[in-house]
């Protein structure tokens, strides 16, 4: 069987993702199947494809409304007969589609779990030749996983009500212990099981000390102008909340969250998913299974409360491939706000929940690299020195001899543990160590302890924190249950007896606003590419879908690098099939043709591939850097670019900042800057505001920011 050449004439790629060939020819041979692919790995073709290449019906399991028509619109649009059942159709609607069901017109069917459980459901279903079914998000099954849904449970009968129907169940996000605990449920019989690397190379990591984290918010997104994101909340409160001043300073965004009605989330939902809002707002009711491929930013406004749900969270970002960033505000409050809520659970519910937070903490402050600590978690180790992806490895943390504050710690957990008898928690470690004058302190009568006060230099945060990395560096140990005690192991008794030298991190500074480094965007003509967008977007709201559904960005990128004009070169074109070359090849080779009648093709080098960033600059930064350095002013790369040039400006302030050598002249004449240079004489503080009025207004802020930025970098 040719499946390259289906999966050509079907999804326009000429190669596999990695175990896709594979788990769909072992789908073909009607085996059980289990497979664990990061999100973006191409879960859904494992099972699409094979549903084209057979007689019969794939049922596919999924657990949202908007995912279900999301994958159908998108297989309609690339030929497929596909369709869905679930409360969103009316009536009628439905039984239409159930009669074409029985007919044998449809080749997938996307339900509901609840809905596929119901014995009048799979009455019908034995008369539809069902050939396989996909059970999608098949984690949710689990009560070990971090999104349980009890309707999953009903999933464990399917085997005794179609025994002989093969089930491929597929996850992004599970440990060994949820994927035993998947095949055991399902009942899957010799399943081939396959566990790609959860390791995402396009996503870049970083964590942001919390300090201002509305003001850091609205910088961080009005860096990035164009494009889409999602910001991760705790609550509905904040969700709201975020939304509603975005709103108010010209970001468009919504909010999402389970208080909202069925309507207003679903209606938020389209608006993210068509590019009318920029931004979503969320609490983690948002996400699963959304197929938007370029989220290209996800920001964790609160800490998650477990390590897996940050990484299926941040996985949303970059499903297309190319580099998308993931950035966590985190602050102490957070975990203390974390641990008031696991102390309202059942004692063997905070047994689990406080590891995994002390996991995700550790995520948090740790110096390595962020990277290998999340595959670590989910038993994948990543033996490269560094990824040249997180901030840990793009700007190291710096470290300091701690030997001195960590024998000061581990002193006051020793004699605490020897005054009573046994341990206290962290904050009462810290609160002996800071001299407190608590209840509990006098209560106890650990202010008579040699160790009382002796940690007065530093704050308690300090503290807090240097607790931690001993806990992570194995020299204390906290015990399991509410308390969440410490006491000394056998290496911090070691440590503390022979003054063993101990090096600690440095609290990360405030100001470190960005990660250094990270990949750019696939390297293109960007005007072309504009262009692309907006005819991509006009096509897609005549066909009332979202602009993914026509093309990927990925796609919309190699057109603006190929400029094919001709059918046989646009069918070469990543994600252009049979149906979609015979839909759209006229529309785009029209726009690449009258683009090409005004503009020079640009040559690049090479297969296609990802340009490295300026050292701390962003994407949009860095394209505006590139330009300026080609020629053109700031007049020219505002109109071709769709920006104002006070955003202009700022890019090229950012970039000054940073270091990169920009001549004077290329702004100023002599005469302005001798002018300019004047005015900021006669300032006391450089405020641009009075430079600004001195000059009577007679140039752009932006300019008089490249001029200070200029004389300050020189």
């Amino acid at each position: 069987m040719d499946l390259r050449g289906a999966l050509k004439k079907s999804f326009g790629y000429d190669e596999f993702r990695p175990l896709q060939e594979e788990i769909v020819t072992d789908a073909l041979a009607g085996r059980d199947v289990f497979a664990l692919m990061p999100t973006g790995g191409g879960k859904s073709l494992c099972f699409q494809l094979p549903a084209l290449l057979r007689d019969g019906l794939t049922i596919v399991v999924s657990p949202l409304i908007s995912l279900m028509k999301d994958q159908v619109d998108a297989l309609q649009t690339s030929g497929i007969a596909a369709t869905f059942l679930n409360s969103a159709l009316d009536r009628d609607e439905a039984v239409a589609r159930l009669r074409r069901l029985h007919r044998g017109e449809y080749q997938l069917l996307y339900v509901a779990p609840e809905r596929l459980m119901l014995d009048t459901f799979l009455e019908r279903a034995r008369n539809w030749n069902v050939a396989q079914i996909a059970i999608d998000e098949a984690h949710c099954i689990s009560e070990w996983g971090h999104d349980f849904r009890p309707e999953y449970r009903e999933l464990k009968k399917l085997r005794r009500h179609l025994p002989d129907v093969p089930i491929m169940a597929l996850t992004a996000t599970a440990t060994e212990r949820v994927r035993a605990d998947i095949l055991k449920q399902l009942d899957l019989s010799d399943p081939r099981c396959y566990v790609a690397s959860f390791n995402r190379p396009n996503l870049s990591y970083r964590v942001v000390p919390k300090s201002a984290p509305y003001q850091q918010l609205l910088a961080f997104i009005r860096g990035r102008p164009n494009d889409s994101g999602i910001v991760y909340c705790a609550s509905r409160k904040t969700t709201d909340s975020l939304a509603r001043n975005l709103s108010e300073d010209g970001v468009k965004a919504k909010p999402y969250h389970a208080g909202l009605t069925v309507r207003e989330r679903t209606q938020n939902q389209e608006l993210f998913l068509r590019d009318d809002a920029r931004v979503i707002t969320a609490t983690i009711a948002f996400g699963m299974g959304i197929n938007k491929p370029n989220v290209r930013f996800v920001v964790h406004h609160d800490l998650p409360k477990n390590i897996e749900s940050y990484y299926q969270e941040t996985g949303r970002a970059g499903r297309d491939g190319l580099p998308s960033e993931c950035a966590l505000l985190f602050s102490a409050s957070d975990v203390v706000k974390q641990t008031h809520f696991i102390d309202e659970k059942s004692e063997s519910e905070q047994r689990i929940a406080r590891e995994q937070l002390r996991q995700m903490v550790h995520y948090a402050e740790t110096r390595e690299c962020r990277r290998a600590t999340l595959l670590r978690y989910f038993g994948e180790e990543y033996d490269q020195p560094s990824c040249n992806g997180c901030d840990n490895c793009l700007t190291p943390r710096e470290t300091f001899d701690g030997t001195i504050p960590a024998q000061k710690f581990l002193s006051c957990v020793h004699r605490i543990c020897a005054k009573s008898g046994f341990g206290f928690g962290l904050n009462h470690v810290v609160e002996v160590l800071t001299g407190a004058d608590t209840q509990a302190i006098r209560q106890r009568r650990h202010d008579q302890l040699s160790t009382y006060g002796i940690g007065r230099d530093l704050k308690r945060d300090a503290w807090q924190a240097i607790g931690r990395e001993l806990l992570r560096l194995g020299l204390i140990e906290c015990a399991p249950g509410k308390f969440a005690t410490l006491k000394l192991t056998k290496d911090g008794l070691d440590t503390l007896r022979e003054r063993t030298p101990i090096t600690l991190t440095k609290q990360i500074d405030i100001s470190q606003q960005r990660a250094k480094g990270g990949a750019g965007e696939i390297e293109c003509d960007e005007a072309l590419f504009e262009r692309l967008r907006t005819r991509r977007r006009k096509l897609a709201d005549e066909r009332d879908v979202p602009a993914y559904v026509i093309f990927s960005d990925v796609s919309l990128r190699e057109m603006a690098r190929a400029y094919p004009t001709t059918a046989s070169e646009f069918r070469r074109i990543p994600g252009v099939g049979a149906q979609k070359l015979k839909d759209f090849a006229k529309p785009f080779l029209a726009e690449i043709t009258d683009y090409l009648a005004t503009k020079p093709r640009q040559t690049f080098t090479g297969a296609l591939r990802s340009r490295r960033r300026h050292p701390g600059l962003n994407d949009s930064q860095s394209e505006t850097l590139r330009r300026f350095r080609n020629g053109e002013s700031v007049d020219e790369i505002s109109r071709t670019r769709g920006f104002v040039c006070g955003t202009i400006y700022g890019h090229l302030v950012a970039a000054i900042e940073r270091g990169e050598p920009l001549a004077p002249d290329r702004f100023f004449t002599a005469g302005e800057q001798e002018e300019i240079a004047g005015a900021f004489r006669q300032t006391t503080n450089g405020n641009l505001g009075d430079v600004n009025a001195l000059l009577a207004g007679k140039y752009d802020i932006g300019q008089l920011r490249v001029f200070r930025a200029l004389a300050t970098h020189a």
